[in-house]
């Protein structure tokens, strides 16, 4: 992989390192009282949640590394990009709009279904030609937002059970994990595609 391609990869895993470093230590802080398989990371930064600006600033973050992410990936369409950044608006606007301490705040809800959904449906507006002819295809993509809206709706409907931390860690784990799959290998592409090209002029000059 180029090195001028390095600064990308380094952006895109931020979101998982960050993600879940966040709520490992955020969690770590909590009350015994904290069941990370049955309350949520944003119970993390809710309001009078101990040492809350650990996952604040941790979403803070993850948002802006779908930012960041969604301005480097070049070689997907311009669609599916818009759609990974609007996710990681989303996601800062979720650290912007914490909990209340009881209750549930609106704003926030509407931001974090936002940053959900988006997430999880940007790989099937991404596909490029480039992809498809590196071996990425439409379907691949396609197949990718199917599951992640399926463990998207496996958060919605354990939003009132026993499991929805773990159902949102799963959901939210593995949206952060996705663009840095593809930004990978695009990269690597990329990289072959170069070493191809570079290998008759190595010929010509040995």
């Amino acid at each position: 992989m180029s090195l001028s391609f390095r600064p990308s990869i380094a952006v895109a895993a931020a979101a998982p390192v960050v993600l879940i470093g966040g709520w490992t230590i955020a969690a770590s802080q909590q009350p015994p009282g904290y069941d990370p398989v049955r309350d949520t990371i944003s119970a993390l930064a809710a309001i009078g949640a101990t040492d809350r600006w650990i996952m604040t600033g941790a979403l803070a973050g993850l948002g802006a590394s779908y930012i960041g992410t969604a301005a480097r990936l070049r070689g997907s369409r311009p669609l599916g990009r818009l759609i990974l950044g609007a996710g990681g608006v989303g996601t800062v606007l979720v650290a912007v709009f914490p909990q209340p301490h009881e209750g549930n705040s609106h704003a926030h809800t509407v931001a974090a279904t936002l940053a959900f959904i988006a997430l999880a449906v940007w790989p099937a507006f991404s596909a490029s030609k480039e992809d498809a002819a590196n071996g990425l295809s439409p379907l691949v993509l396609k197949c990718s937002a199917v599951i992640l809206l399926g463990l998207v709706a496996w958060f919605a409907l354990e939003t009132h059970g026993s499991q929805r931390g773990l159902a949102e860690r799963m959901a939210a784990g593995a949206e952060s994990i996705w663009p840095l799959v593809i930004i990978a290998y695009q990269g690597r592409s990329r990289s072959h595609v170069s070493r191809i090209g570079a290998t008759p002029m190595t010929a010509i000059r040995g």
